[in-house]
């Protein structure tokens, strides 16, 4: 057994619970997994506040085990069969899972196929929602303990959604720059290590393509297997943890830049240097990050950018004097690039 493995004694009755979930936008990437969920290489990031899935849970004790999904009042089949697979394994975890019938209605707060991970806060919301049945049918009442493991399981449906359930910088993967990092849960990165001026960040994300990606981000997590260059990706994710925390304990915002639009375009290198090579970046993204560079270049205001699997634009910038500013540039130059017309605004605050 380990830590994680569930209690043989509980009592199994009708419930309904809710809880929600944010997103997560990561600062250092996560590209490329083993077995179980299991990431190659250690990840950092933000976790977001008003982007996030709302799930209410019905569980009907003693029927026939299955689940059925509704997302924004429409039933969705493949959904269900898929957090009917996800139940059954983690099952050891959960002993009382497959005993009752789901009913399980969720809500995003954002657009579907925005470049906000739905797949992050989706399962981060439903294993919040499994940890509440289980303490109630178990007794439990270790709330630190059933977020470390509601961070667990989430991880087990979605790698970066056990990120999702903590605020703040939140570290997955195991490193040895972050005491207590591992591979199998997410935890908050040290906050007195924080220097303030990384604490109150914007994020608005620009919708260049709304449409589904061409690949999805499973099949891209899969090429990594043979992809050349994924070792020295990999030995690089390590070595950018190193700098990434002299940078946030010093406050070097241009620093801070620097390595997160490396480590954006680095994701989407991967991609192109896979076999097969895919790109999903569009004209709209190249042309928001030119304008980007000659913005930053022209007023020295830090504004930049990070992406995700995907061809939106998630734009950076901190909540102080100048971002009234980067506002307005934003507006006036780059949301014409977007599909239609289309931004989602959040911030990081904690």
């Amino acid at each position: 057994m380990n830590e994680f493995s569930g209690s043989t004694n509980f009592e199994i009755s009708d419930q309904k619970v809710t809880d929600s979930c944010p997103s997560n936008i990561a600062l250092i990437k996560y590209w490329g997994k083993y077995e179980n969920q299991i990431p190659a290489n250690p990840s950092i990031s933000y976790t977001l506040n008003l982007c996030k899935t709302n799930t209410e849970m019905a569980f009907f004790a003693g029927e026939e085990f299955s689940v059925m999904t509704f997302l924004g009042g429409n039933e969705e089949l493949k959904f269900a069969e898929k957090i009917e697979k996800y139940f059954k394994n983690i099952r050891e975890y959960l002993p009382w899972i497959l005993q009752g019938r789901y009913l399980i209605t969720t809500e995003n707060t954002f657009p579907h196929s925005s470049g906000i991970a739905s797949s992050a806060s989706g399962f981060g919301a439903i294993a919040k929602c499994l940890m509440q049945l289980d303490q109630t049918f178990s007794g439990s009442s270790n709330e630190e303990e059933a977020l470390k493991k509601a961070s667990f399981l989430a991880r087990l449906g979605s790698g970066s959604a056990c990120r999702s359930l903590y605020d703040g910088l939140v570290v997955w993967g195991e490193t040895k720059e972050v005491l207590a990092s591992s591979d199998l849960f997410a935890i908050r990165y040290p906050n007195d290590e924080i220097h303030p001026i990384f604490k109150n960040f914007n994020d608005w994300v620009l919708l260049i393509h709304e449409g589904e990606k061409s690949v999805s981000s499973t099949v891209g997590h899969g090429l990594m297997n043979t992809n050349p260059y994924a070792q020295r990706r990999f030995q690089e994710a390590h070595e950018n943890f190193l700098t990434l925390k002299t940078i946030l304990k010093d406050g070097d915002m241009d620093a801070f830049i620097k390595l997160v639009e490396h480590e954006a375009l680095t994701l989407h290198a991967m991609m192109m240097m896979s076999d097969p090579a895919f790109i999903l970046m569009k004209t709209g993204t190249l042309a928001v990050i030119d304008k980007i560079w000659d913005f930053r270049k022209e007023t020295d205001l830090p504004l930049f950018f990070t992406l995700d699997a995907g061809a939106n634009v998630h734009l950076l910038f901190p909540a102080n004097k100048d971002e009234e500013q980067i506002k307005e540039f934003i507006i006036k130059e780059l949301i014409q690039h977007t599909q239609n017309n289309g931004v989602v605004k959040d911030v990081m605050r904690f």
